[in-house]
């Protein structure tokens, strides 16, 4: 069916006077090459999948979460027993909690009252710990020579 036939019959005339085919001609594609379709379908592909890529990065920033220091549960520190076993230590208010994760289950396995300051190694720092990190780069600060 040509593009002329799929319209009205006094729109088909003009069109087909314009174009100069006759009832039935197919218009023959020229200028058409392989190289070209397949560049627009690539290219075409890119965008949408960089626009995925985007969505996917724009929900994991601004999406609503759990924070390590506005949550009720904060994991204070963690070891790796073996590819799918860890032991975690995790804080539920003044409670800290050892918990053993593997094989698709957790389990509680001891449970002491959170001490006065966290140990070292630990993932949670308290607002002390931060603001002796900042006297101390302040002090250290005003002794370059510059």
């Amino acid at each position: 069916m040509s593009p002329c036939a799929r319209v009205g019959a006094a729109v088909a005339l003009a069109c087909a006077s314009r174009t100069g085919l006759a009832g039935g001609d197919v218009p023959a594609v020229t200028g058409a090459s392989t190289f070209g379709v397949l560049l627009q379908g690539l290219l075409g592909l890119a965008v949408v999948l960089a626009a995925l890529a985007g969505f996917f990065w724009f929900l994991r920033r601004f999406s609503p979460g759990q924070t390590g220091a506005q949550g009720v549960v904060k994991v204070v520190g963690g070891v790796m027993l073996g590819p799918r076993e860890r032991l975690v230590v995790v804080e539920v208010g003044g409670t800290w909690l050892l918990l053993g994760v593997g094989g698709g289950q957790v389990t509680r396995l001891h449970d002491m009252p959170r001490p006065a300051s966290p140990p070292p190694g630990a993932i949670g720092q308290t607002a002390a710990g931060a603001s002796g990190f900042a006297d101390r780069l302040r002090e250290l600060l005003p002794k370059r020579p510059g």
